[in-house]
């Protein structure tokens, strides 16, 4: 059998590899790659974590700081949102640590920021985020409007 490279073909080395532990040849393994690639898997998932937060936090942020512009589309996106992270939670369980990270959570929050300001010009947000993690992801509730 001869070897695909990892680096010229991922997917073809993907399942190549794959064929080999299924058919229990371990020597052919390319053990470096194959632990890179279950670290990056991590790395997906945490990103992913991070980048609906992110989303969530900054429609949160829009909600607060333009009620003239409240509408059914804000609500369904935070909405979505909330739902596609607790499937997320659910399918990967240790995903909550990150949730209670303060440096995981000022990365997302400034983040969130960077959209919050790319989609309504304002600019003087909170420095911190003002809300809990359970604010954040409870259905149904919405921020007071910023006075």
């Amino acid at each position: 059998m001869a070897t695909i490279n990892y680096e010229t073909d991922v997917v073809a080395w993907a399942n190549q590899q794959a064929w080999l532990i299924r058919n229990k040849k371990f020597d052919l393994l390319d053990i470096e790659h194959i632990a890179e690639e279950i670290e990056d898997v991590g790395k997906s998932e945490q990103r992913e974590l991070a980048s609906r937060m992110a989303v969530l936090i900054a429609h949160l942020l829009k909600w607060q700081f333009q009620p003239d512009y409240r509408g059914s589309s804000w609500e369904r996106i935070i909405k979505e949102q909330r739902k596609s992270l607790e499937f997320h939670l659910k399918q990967v369980p240790s995903l909550k640590a990150k949730l209670l990270n303060p440096e995981w959570q000022e990365a997302v929050w400034a983040d969130a920021i960077t959209i919050a300001i790319r989609e309504t010009a304002i600019e003087n947000f909170p420095e911190t985020c003002p809300w809990t993690i359970e604010n954040i992801l409870s259905h149904g509730w919405l921020p007071m409007s910023a006075a």
